[in-house]
C-alpha cells in the first residue's frame, strides 16, 4: 500500500481535482464541445446556441476558467474564451501516467 500521498499530493496532481470537478458537469461538457479547434467564443455566442441563460453560461465559464480549462482575453467590452488544450492534456496525461505506472 502506498501511503505517502495520503497527506500530500504529488505536484503533478495538485490541480487534478479542479479539472475533474469542472469536467464532471454535463452542461460544462456541452459548452466545451461547442468550441471548434482554435476557436474563440464570447458569452453571447455561447448563449445563442445554448438552452441555458446568460447567467448560467457565465457561471459555467467561470468554473471552467478557474480550473484552467479555458483561457480568456478581454477585447473591448467582450471577453473571449478558448480551450487551454495544453492544460487539459497535461492533467489527463498525469492521471494516465499514474495508472500506467502504478497498476
Amino acid at each position: 500500500m502506498l501511503t505517502e500521498h495520503i497527506h500530500k499530493l504529488p505536484q503533478e496532481w495538485r490541480d487534478v481535482s479542479s479539472v475533474f470537478v469542472a469536467l464532471g458537469d454535463e452542461q460544462r461538457q456541452r459548452i466545451l464541445l461547442t468550441f471548434e479547434p482554435g476557436e474563440r467564443l464570447n458569452v453571447s455566442q455561447l448563449v445563442s446556441v445554448s438552452a441555458l441563460s446568460r447567467t448560467a453560461v457565465s457561471h459555467h465559464l467561470k468554473v471552467l476558467h478557474h480550473a484552467g480549462i479555458l483561457d480568456s482575453e478581454k477585447i473591448g467590452k467582450e471577453v473571449y474564451f478558448w480551450i487551454n488544450r495544453d492544460r487539459v492534456s497535461e492533467t489527463l496525461q498525469a492521471v494516465l501516467d499514474y495508472v500506467k505506472n502504478n497498476t
